[in-house]
């Protein structure tokens, strides 16, 4: 079984204490990386936003615009103003779908392939850096929660859960009780 998910339910206060300490230090992690991946991505003449495009249609193959918009959390017009650029840098080709000749699919061209390997390339060494002090096992352990708390976090995103009594943190506030 695995270790990480064996724990015993934690006492409310631990949670409470421990759900602030990972919202810090998750603050603190994005906060970090995105000012990284500005400098080190940008300097490559594209946009993070554009990167994460392109990094999600190497990743995942060809797909429609809404499918991209989908996955980048994106709402469709932003989506198609990122994939225009990368469209007119050649680094993303646009067809029409075969499958409805009234939508077009996108992928990554071979420019579109280099540029993202060039990148990544760039990033690996960085996080390389990062772990060679680190043991392997807490290597292994560090990844594997960074990557079960990403999973959680999107699944509940996209159930669109936005607290713990599902309301919106958007939505305006009922003061009568009434509900909306």
């Amino acid at each position: 079984m695995n270790r990480l998910s064996t724990a015993p339910a934690p006492r409310p206060e631990a949670l409470a204490r421990d759900a602030a300490d990972l919202q810090a230090a998750v603050s603190d992690l994005v906060r970090i990386y995105q000012f990284r991946d500005r400098d080190r991505i940008c300097c490559h003449d594209i946009s993070v936003t554009q990167c994460y495009a392109l990094e999600t249609l190497v990743r995942f193959g060809h797909m429609r615009l809404s499918a991209l918009a989908e996955r980048l959390f994106l709402d469709k017009s932003t989506t198609s103003r990122v994939v225009g650029t990368l469209v007119r840098k050649k680094y993303v080709a646009q067809r029409t779908d075969p499958t409805d000749a009234r939508a077009t699919t996108l992928s990554a061209t071979r420019e579109g392939y280099r540029l993202y390997a060039r990148i990544t390339d760039d990033l690996l060494e960085q996080q390389k850096q990062l772990l060679q002090d680190l043991d392997p096992e807490v290597r292994a352990a560090a990844i594997e929660v960074i990557r079960r708390i990403a999973q959680a976090a999107d699944a509940r995103f996209r159930a669109g859960v936005a607290n713990a009594d599902g309301a919106s943190c958007c939505a305006p506030e009922d003061k009568t009780g009434a509900g909306a």
